[in-house]
């Protein structure tokens, strides 16, 4: 019996995976939606046993290790940043996924919340499951986002309430760009509702993706997220309707009282004179 355990960390919005390949004497074009994996001999320089361990790293932010221990996916994220200076001002992310992929000749496929046995070990199974950890984690990062996002928006809310809109054309603009980006992130920067390519050659590959894609609820979770970003747009609209109804308001009284100090000092042009 053989056992491996994953962990996927996202540790910024984008990787350069040209970059880092190129500096790993990788001399390859890497495609939107295919990942860079470091393998024993690319990882001699950074870890002092990398001995059967493995790094997938995707293009939209997310980076998967296998067989390491926590201060190992620190020294490679921490390199990984030296390379690659978009990564460099990112904070370290606490949002991770642990998964164990077990191997066992005498036992049956079975899936648990955090592992999954098979009796027979194929190359797509590292592949589909560190793409399936490496969606969740960007995933995660994205509805944490929204939250903080849906927070801000209550706050509005709670003015409106009591009658009053204090929000500037700026932020309105930025927020609604946030929202739109989470829905364009979810759809076509991370590819959720994209499929691997050994997915469409291999029925039995196809087979263990969906079982993987249902045990960490990926579609769900962006019918949610495409929910969520639904609603924000549509109460950022009301927003932007009243803030123009606010400044016509404004644009009436300014022309009114500009009329009415037209005809005071016609008045007063009469009387003086």
């Amino acid at each position: 019996m053989a056992s491996y355990d994953f962990i996927s960390y996202t540790i910024g919005n984008e990787i350069n995976l040209n970059e880092i390949a190129g500096h790993f004497g990788i001399n390859k074009k890497f495609k939107w939606e295919e990942p860079l994996i470091l393998r024993e001999r690319n990882l001699k320089g950074i870890l002092a046993k990398p001995d059967d361990k493995l790094v997938f790293i995707f293009s939209f932010g997310s980076i998967v290790c296998v067989n390491m221990a926590f201060h190992e996916t620190q020294d490679v994220i921490n390199y990984l940043k030296k390379i690659d200076k978009n990564l460099r001002n990112n904070p370290p992310s606490m949002i991770k996924e642990d998964f164990k992929l077990i191997v066992n000749p005498n036992a049956k496929f079975e899936v648990t919340y955090n592992s999954i046995i098979i009796n027979r070990i194929q190359d797509y199974h590292f592949n589909i499951i560190a793409t399936i950890l490496a969606k969740s984690v960007a995933l995660e990062k994205i509805e944490e986002d929204i939250d903080i996002l849906l927070d801000k928006i209550e706050d509005i809310v709670n003015f409106l309430e009591k009658g009053k809109l204090n929000i500037s054309d700026e932020n309105l603009a930025k927020m609604s760009s946030k929202i739109l980006r989470f829905k364009y992130n979810t759809i076509s920067y991370i590819m959720l509702l994209d499929k691997p390519q050994i997915v469409w050659e291999n029925e039995d590959a196809e087979k263990f993706f969906t079982e993987l894609s249902e045990l960490f609820e990926l579609n769900d979770r962006y019918e949610k997220i495409k929910h969520k970003t639904e609603l924000l747009l549509d109460i950022t609209e009301i927003f932007s309707s009243l803030t123009q109804s606010k400044r016509g308001a404004k644009l009436e009284w300014m022309v009114i009282i500009l009329f009415l100090i037209d005809i005071l000092l016609s008045v007063l042009e009469k009387l003086l004179f």
